[in-house]
Parts: structure tokens; C-alpha cells; sequence
């Protein structure tokens, strides 16, 4: 299957998101991307759309761009959804619709790539979208529809 657009979690699946920093991401003293994020970002970014939904409730879309400027991996992203934009918590199917609706697409060639199963793969799941887990687990029992990655460079090795 071609996947023409991937919707990437934020925290902890690209850029680390430390404990007990606190505050907005673009603002904090230190920022780091996940190991290997800039790699895939620029590999899958050459042939679909990469867009960044994000459950972060207290950045607005130029915000956690800024984010991604200061780690060098906003040149490979082509939009934001976030609660700000989209006037809704994510973590259901209601907030990836609404990033289908806006994108004018059908779930059928989307993918999301998330750390999270409750906020990222389930909703993802639910709406079609084919689902990427990326966790160092090991998971002993997946639904079929979703494939767990260790390390990001799985998405195009």
C-alpha cells in the first residue's frame, strides 16, 4: 500500500519530550529530535506529505514549528494539527477526521506514527488509518492492522 501522507505523534516519537520540563516546547532551554527522526523525516518526506498531529494543548501551530526549527527537522514537515487549530483534543477518532477533512483526504493512503497506543493507534484504528507503534517494548499481543517499529528508520528500510 502507498502511503501518500503520515501523521507523526510530537513527544517522544520526534523530539523528546523530557520529564519534568514543563512550559511550551519551543521555549525550552533544551530540545533534542528522537534518534534517527531527521533521517526518516527526510527519507519519507521525498515521496508523501508529513504532517505533525499533536495532542500538545498549550502550543499553537507556529509554536511547535518553532520547535521543529530548533532541531532542524521543520523543512520536512507540511503542517501542524493541533488542539489550537482544530478546536479538539487528540486522542479520537473525531481529531483525525478532522485532519482527513482539512487535508481533503480519505484514511485509505494515511498512516500515523505515535509512541502512544491509547492517543495515537487506536483512534488511528478506529478512523482506517494504517498504524505505526513505535515503542522499544515488547508487545506480546497487537491487533493485525498494526505494525510496531523499534526505531523509525523501519518505516523506509
Amino acid at each position: 500500500m502507498v502511503i501518500n501522507v503520515y501523521l507523526f505523534d510530537w513527544g517522544d516519537t520526534l523530539m523528546v519530550d523530557f520529564p519534568g520540563v514543563s512550559g511550551k516546547m519551543c521555549d525550552w532551554d533544551i530540545v533534542e529530535a528522537v534518534s534517527g527522526a531527521k533521517e526518516a523525516l527526510e527519507a519519507l518526506s521525498k515521496h508523501s506529505q508529513v504532517y505533525i498531529a499533536t495532542g500538545a494543548a498549550d502550543s499553537t501551530e507556529l509554536e511547535i514549528k518553532r520547535a521543529f526549527d530548533r532541531v532542524g527537522l521543520s523543512q520536512f514537515i507540511s503542517g501542524y494539527f493541533c488542539k489550537a487549530n482544530l478546536g479538539m483534543s487528540k486522542g479520537t477518532p473525531e481529531f483525525l477526521n478532522a485532519i482527513l477533512d482539512k487535508l481533503k483526504i480519505t484514511s485509505v493512503n494515511v498512516a500515523m506514527v505515535g509512541d502512544n497506543f491509547e492517543k495515537d493507534i487506536k483512534p488511528a484504528i478506529s478512523v482506517g488509518i494504517q498504524s505505526y507503534w513505535f515503542t522499544e517494548k515488547d508487545i506480546e499481543s497487537i491487533p493485525n492492522n498494526v505494525k510496531v517499529i523499534k526505531e523509525l528508520s523501519a518505516l523506509y528500510l
